[in-house]
């Protein structure tokens, strides 16, 4: 147990039946394990110490009936303070607390309470009451605990309101999501669509253009032929043509007999005889007759230029 100057005796030794008293111990905190460990000790005086605050696991006492905090510092009392179920005496006269917790209102079985000298919340205060007797305390747990079940059911509202705020919120927020992502996926939809049919145009028109150069390249020979045959000059007759070529065969000859008459009268010993003589004459005048030609062209030339 702990003291403002040190260790006293054990909690045993102040035990009285059901009764454990340890007011004006000078204590700064409540030695809830070994008060824990006595679970005869259902009537319980912490009165007249030093105490500003109670642990959390202050609360495991659930053994207690009756508690008396009264004439010490506390300026709130633990958030699960409720779990103390079978309290049915409470006395926290002249502290320093101004509301109670939420869970005060669990306190089910509570008969008995006394707030007076706290600097309480006026709504708080005006519920408790004076406590100046018996009648008024037992009256004072009474509305009290309907004052804080009236807070919890409101809290209570509060945070199931709360809750469903936050899941329409989160239902908002899913369908939002939902219709979002179905917008996505009618719009990629919609551009598949449109892509394929993007593809779908360019195949018809590389299809068209291909059968329509095929249709060219199927007409082209004709158009060509057409032309050539209109634009050809009329062939004469068969029969001329091979003539031409008789009479151009026959004068090719002659001329070839010529000059080898005329090479074998120059050359050859033929030179001597009447027929040589007479081509060789008939060779010299043409050759003069030639060269007269070119005179006179000559002169003919220069007489235009002067």
């Amino acid at each position: 147990m702990s003291r403002g100057g040190g260790k006293g005796p054990s909690l045993k030794d102040k035990l009285d039946g059901n009764e454990l008293d340890l007011s004006l111990c000078d204590l700064n905190e409540v030695p809830v394990r070994e008060l824990a460990a006595l679970p005869k000790a259902t009537i319980l005086d912490l009165s007249c110490n030093n105490l500003i605050s109670l642990p959390s696991d202050f609360c495991s006492l659930m053994h207690l009936v009756k508690l008396d905090l009264s004439k010490n510092r506390l300026q709130q009392l633990p958030l699960d303070f409720g779990r103390l179920v079978n309290l049915q005496h409470l006395d926290l006269l002249n502290n320093r607390l101004v509301t109670l917790p939420v869970s005060f209102a669990q306190l089910k079985n509570l008969k008995w309470l006394d707030l007076k000298d706290n600097p309480l919340d006026p709504v708080l205060a005006k519920v408790a009451g004076d406590c100046l007797d018996e009648k008024q305390c037992k009256q004072a747990a009474v509305k009290v605990l309907q004052h804080m079940k009236a807070i919890q059911s409101e809290q209570d509202r509060q945070r199931q309101r709360k809750l469903q705020a936050e899941r329409e919120m989160e239902k908002k927020r899913e369908a939002e999501q939902r219709a979002k992502e179905a917008q996505e996926r009618e719009l990629r939809k919609r551009e598949k669509a449109e892509e394929k049919e993007r593809r779908r145009r360019e195949y018809d028109a590389q299809k068209a253009a291909k059968q329509e150069m095929e249709k060219k390249t199927k007409k082209e020979p004709v158009q060509a032929r057409k032309p050539a045959s209109s634009s050809r000059p009329p062939q004469p007759p068969r029969h001329k043509h091979s003539w031409s070529r008789s009479v151009l065969r026959v004068l090719l000859f002659v001329l070839l007999c010529v000059l080898c008459t005329l090479a074998a009268c120059k050359l050859t010993e033929l030179q001597r005889q009447p027929l040589c003589i007479s081509v060789n004459t008939l060779y010299e005048d043409v050759l003069a007759a030639l060269q007269n030609h070119k005179t006179l062209q000559n002169m003919l030339q220069q007489n235009s230029q002067q």
